[in-house]
């Protein structure tokens, strides 16, 4: 399978801390290449490869303006790890909830 018909969903985009990284930059403002590159101790190119990740998944698109690409960031679909995550909110509630039963019976 060529590089080019790799697909990426959400989670295995955010999966790599630069790629984190990389969607934290791009949550405070759209940014061009040069500009995520210089946060990294990577080469541009290497960002350039985790950039195609997350627009494979949807995360973040280009658009050309001049000479460069202005990267955004499409926070709509985070959407799908929040859903996730909300089950183990749920989780976590429950097992709070069933240790404060136990410690207030116990006393």
């Amino acid at each position: 399978m060529t590089q080019a018909a790799v697909q990426y969903d959400v989670f295995q985009a955010i999966a790599d801390p630069t790629r984190r990284n990389v969607l934290q930059l791009l949550a405070k403002s759209d940014r061009p290449i040069s500009n995520i590159a210089e946060h990294f101790a990577i080469s541009r190119t290497a960002v350039v490869k985790h950039l195609k990740v997350l627009e494979q998944a949807q995360l973040v698109s280009a658009q050309k303006k001049g000479r460069e690409k202005i990267y955004t960031l499409h926070t709509e679909r985070l959407k799908e790890i929040e859903d996730w995550l909300q089950y183990f909110d749920l989780f976590w509630d429950n097992k709070l909830a069933q240790l404060q039963s136990l410690v207030e019976n116990h006393e």
